[in-house]
């Protein structure tokens, strides 16, 4: 399984450290050429691999850490989506009118045809997100929510590789509403820093 993050502003830098604490490889991309993004990424560790756009869409599991704005271009990066999994850590403030009514992910996977679309590690600040999850006799909780159950067990492993304890919210517009930005209100869970005691 290859993992790519793209976006490589505080939240992609945060979730690089995550990977990088856990030993595993991550091409991280971002409209830079890969040679700018080189001393951050060799400054969190060597398994962070600068790469372009083109490359960190090669990989099986694409994390977005982009401004919102920014996903439909990413979207163009592929005619189609299949065989991907995205998961997304973008937040917007953009009023609910504009996204058709719909929860923001939801909005956000119709540039990605194909794709299973998972949200994500957008609720917690990027310094939090930054830090060890293994906290308190416990570990950081982080909300997923997605209309495929089988990705979102596919983003739940990842998390718990990555020492986090995943929190299935259900679909977009369920549970996963709590945790979507609509419009300047946030959700009730955004922002929210919360531990499961280990058993």
């Amino acid at each position: 399984m290859s993992y790519a993050i793209i976006g490589f502003g505080s939240i992609g830098q945060a979730l690089a450290r995550a990977f990088a604490r856990n030993n595993i490889e991550v091409t991280v991309a971002s409209r830079r050429p890969p040679e700018a993004l080189l001393p951050q990424a060799q400054a969190i560790g060597p398994r962070v691999i600068p790469g372009t756009l083109q490359e960190a869409v090669k990989a099986d599991v694409i994390i977005l850490a982009v401004l919102f704005e920014g996903h439909r271009d990413i979207g163009k990066l592929l005619a189609d989506w299949k065989g991907k999994t995205v998961i997304d850590a973008m937040n917007t403030n953009d009023p609910v009118e504009t996204l058709d009514n719909l929860p923001s992910s939801a909005f956000a996977a119709r540039s990605f045809p194909g794709a299973r679309f998972v949200k994500g590690f957008n609720h917690l600040l990027s310094r939090t997100l930054a830090t060890d999850p293994k906290v308190e006799g416990g570990h950081r909780v982080v909300f997923l929510s997605s209309d495929d159950e089988a990705a979102t067990a596919q983003v739940a492993d990842l998390a718990k590789r990555l020492g986090f304890a995943p929190v299935n919210l259900g679909k977009f517009d369920e549970g996963g509403a709590l945790v979507q930005a609509r419009g300047r209100v946030w959700g009730p869970l955004i922002f929210q820093d919360l531990f499961k005691q280990q058993p």
